[in-house]
């Protein structure tokens, strides 16, 4: 027992306490109006109570000035022939079915021998540099001196699931951010009322991993990649249901944020609930925006026919590609296309037949990819936009098999290339051996080619981090990684 008066509380009266309490709770709709209205935004914190409120996706200033604002990743999944494309292989012609020592691994396993598969196309120079380009690209050819070819790429797993994976977060294991995550976090958006990260994939489905390839990993979710269709809704699941209009999605949103704010006041801590806000926040601007987005009536006949959008074979991809340059009109930072998806040969995946493959998804996506780069440069956003093309690897230059022309998976040595965003154009870093099995002049890993991406949008892909799990965690993982000098 206390020796204090009867109806005390912490030395005051019961009046005392009931005044000062209701004063609190009546100041609760008054900071409501006077946020709603702007009065407080300075004031704003965090859900703890004390730290500034910060939104997530704000834009944020990079380490120094960069070359790029955008990405658009072209992704070729499934794993393009790097010899029957843009690495030129003289020396193969007239060596097909010979059998020759070389050492290959792929999902078949290690070998040390195979069957010759000459290149199926032949190739011719293109452009001022003189760049050889396969007869699969006449068009991308036209654009060669915009372009900067890397001839030594290589990987860590010759397996799609994994390989994906680090092509896409870095890592051969799942739950790290994807690459447009980290741009996401880094950078913030322009653009609160359209995703960040933006994902188109190919209409036969999905690549090998799902949504592990577009991940946020340990980052909030709010950095993650939103899929997003070229046609019919923009966003699946987007609408509210039926009968539930926009006013009264605005009162229970608003309801949300009223009980956040409620949190912030009694200094507890609720991260999921600020969480969801953002989202359903986002999700009620992308109702409206969204569809606006995805609509090419405004696009001219001469813009439709640069890529391809008039022609059934080329015209999901030109959608595809129309789009992305709308996106990033509309300040949407990183913009990832698939080409191929499913299984087999629904993606570039040549294990059977390799000219009926690679004829058909190079047909898909040659004219929709030039015309890309062609209407960036004329409306002066290539300067600041970052093209990026490649798979998760190549494929080996001798047979998988003993029949046919189908070649094995290679992470030992395959091709991608990079346009705009500072990258020089017409010059060709690094090569593979005489039949393209393996890198050996300038080796660069997929780490160099994240970290030049990185540097191009003004990060030292050294210094950008994200604490987690008791670190730092980096894109580029621990060790020094050198952005690649040559293209810059």
């Amino acid at each position: 027992m206390t020796n204090a008066p009867r109806g005390n509380f912490c030395g005051r009266t019961r009046r005392e306490f009931l005044w000062q309490a209701g004063g609190g709770f009546t100041a609760l709709p008054l900071l409501s109006m006077l946020s709603n209205d702007g009065f407080l935004a300075n004031q704003a914190t965090a859900a703890d109570g004390a730290t500034q409120y910060v939104n997530p996706l704000a834009p944020k200033q990079p380490h120094f000035q960069p070359k790029a604002k955008n990405v658009i990743f072209l992704f070729m999944y499934g794993g393009p022939s790097q010899i029957d494309t843009f690495d030129y292989k003289p020396k193969m012609y007239g060596m097909d079915g010979k059998t020759v020592d070389v050492k290959t691994f792929g999902r078949g396993g290690k070998k040390n021998g195979g069957r010759i598969v000459e290149p199926r196309w032949k190739f011719k120079q293109y452009g001022e540099c003189g760049k050889w380009v396969s007869d699969l690209f006449p068009n991308l050819g036209t654009c060669v001196d915009d372009i900067a070819f890397l001839h030594s790429m290589t990987a860590d797993s010759p397996i799609h699931g994994s390989a994906m994976l680090m092509m896409n977060s870095g890592k051969v294991l799942s739950g790290s951010p994807a690459l447009g995550s980290w741009v996401n976090y880094g950078l913030g958006t322009e653009n609160e009322n359209l995703p960040g990260f933006v994902v188109m994939l190919d209409r036969t489905g999905g690549p090998i991993s799902g949504a592990k390839n577009w991940s946020s990993g340990y980052m909030p979710a709010s950095y993650q990649g939103v899929v997003m269709r070229s046609s019919g809704a923009p966003i699946l699941d987007l609408q509210p249901p039926a009968g539930m209009s926009r006013a009264t999605q605005r009162k229970l949103l608003d309801r949300l944020i009223e009980k956040n704010k409620q949190h912030q006041l009694k200094r507890v801590q609720n991260s999921d609930l600020a969480a969801r806000i953002a989202s359903y926040e986002l999700a009620y601007k992308m109702q409206q925006y969204a569809p606006e987005a995805v609509d090419l009536k405004d696009e001219t006949a001469e813009t439709q026919e640069l890529y391809g959008l008039e022609n059934p074979r080329t015209e999901d991809f030109a959608r595809k590609c129309i789009l992305a340059r709308r996106l990033v009109e509309r300040g949407v930072r990183f913009i990832q296309i698939y080409s191929g998806g499913n299984h087999n040969d629904a993606n570039w995946d040549a294990h059977g037949d390799l000219e009926k493959n690679h004829n058909y998804h190079a047909g898909n996506t040659d004219k929709p990819i030039a015309g890309l780069l062609k209407d960036l440069k004329r409306r002066n956003l290539l300067d600041e936009t970052l093209v990026v093309w490649g798979g998760e690897f190549g494929r080996q230059p001798t047979a998988e098999y003993a029949k046919g022309s189908g070649r094995d998976h290679n992470s030992y040595g395959f091709t991608m290339w990079m346009a705009g965003g500072g990258i020089r154009g017409g010059v060709s870093v690094g090569t593979t051996d005489e039949l393209g099995s393996k890198a050996v002049e300038k080796p660069f890993h997929v780490k160099h080619l994240h970290a030049t991406i990185l540097n191009q949008l003004g990060f030292d892909p050294n210094q950008l981090s994200y604490f987690y799990g008791g670190l730092d965690q980096k894109l580029v993982g621990v060790e020094h990684v050198e952005p690649i000098q040559e293209i810059i």
